[in-house]
């Protein structure tokens, strides 16, 4: 089991195995983002589907995802939409 250091969590963690997207932004997420950083984007990334509705069969989908993804990840500015409440 590799480790990295990583830059969202801000400590070491479990490298994951392979680049979860292609291209350059896959290799960015696979050199700094851990098992456990990638896990909570997925978590993340659910609650913006279902918030907001998102068709991923639709671009503007997709291209909204992968901003928030960013955000998420290497900015730390994402938020949690307005109207979501954590389930009691």
């Amino acid at each position: 089991m590799t480790t990295i250091f990583c830059t969202k969590l801000q400590q070491q963690g479990t490298a994951m195995l392979y680049a979860p997207l292609p291209g350059e932004l896959g290799q960015k997420i696979l050199q700094y983002i851990s098992q456990e950083a990638w896990a909570k984007w997925l978590d993340h990334q659910t609650i913006l589907i279902n918030e907001y509705r998102l068709n991923l069969l639709e671009p503007e989908a997709k291209k909204f995802l992968i901003t928030e993804m960013e955000k998420f990840l290497f900015d730390g500015s994402a938020e949690k939409p307005a109207a979501f409440s954590e389930p009691e």
